[in-house]
C-alpha cells in the first residue's frame, strides 16, 4: 500500500459512524450485511449511512454486491491487511519478516461466499 491510499483509509475510518460500520462488517465476516440491516443495528438513518457507505467503498474498505434490489457490503480484508503492512514494514529493526506472521493470522479472507452454479437443467427427451 503506498502512503496516498493509507491516508485514504485512515482518513474513512476516522469517524466514529464509518469506523463502527466497518468494524460491524469485521464482526460478520464472510457473510458481509445488507445496508437495511447495518442501519437498523447501528441506529443509523439510512441516508447518512449511504454517505458512509460510499466513503468506505472509495476507500477500498468494504465491498458492495448487488442482491437483487438490495446491496450486501463485505470487510476488505486485503485493504486492512495492505494498511498494517505498510504501518509495520519497518518494524523488528527493519525486519518485516518477523512481523508478517503475526498479519497473516490476524487477517481472515473476508468475502462473499462462492457463486453457486446450478447445473444445467436436463433436456427431456422426445419421442417423434
Amino acid at each position: 500500500m503506498e502512503k496516498n491510499q493509507t491516508l485514504d483509509v485512515l482518513s474513512a475510518l476516522a469517524h466514529d459512524i464509518r469506523l463502527d460500520v466497518f468494524r460491524r462488517l469485521v464482526q460478520v465476516g464472510p457473510v458481509g450485511m445488507a445496508a437495511g440491516d447495518i442501519a437498523t443495528h447501528l441506529n443509523i438513518r439510512p441516508n447518512t449511512l449511504s454517505n458512509n457507505l460510499t466513503i468506505l467503498t472509495a476507500a477500498g474498505l468494504i465491498r458492495p454486491v448487488r442482491e437483487g434490489r438490495s446491496i450486501r457490503y463485505f470487510a476488505r480484508m486485503d485493504t486492512m491487511g495492505g494498511l498494517l503492512g505498510f504501518l509495520l514494514q519497518d518494524c523488528c529493526g527493519g525486519r518485516p519478516d518477523l512481523c508478517q506472521p503475526v498479519l497473516d493470522q490476524i487477517i481472515c479472507a473476508c468475502g462473499p461466499a462462492p457463486a453457486v452454479t446450478p447445473a444445467p437443467a436436463m433436456a427431456k427427451d422426445t419421442v417423434a
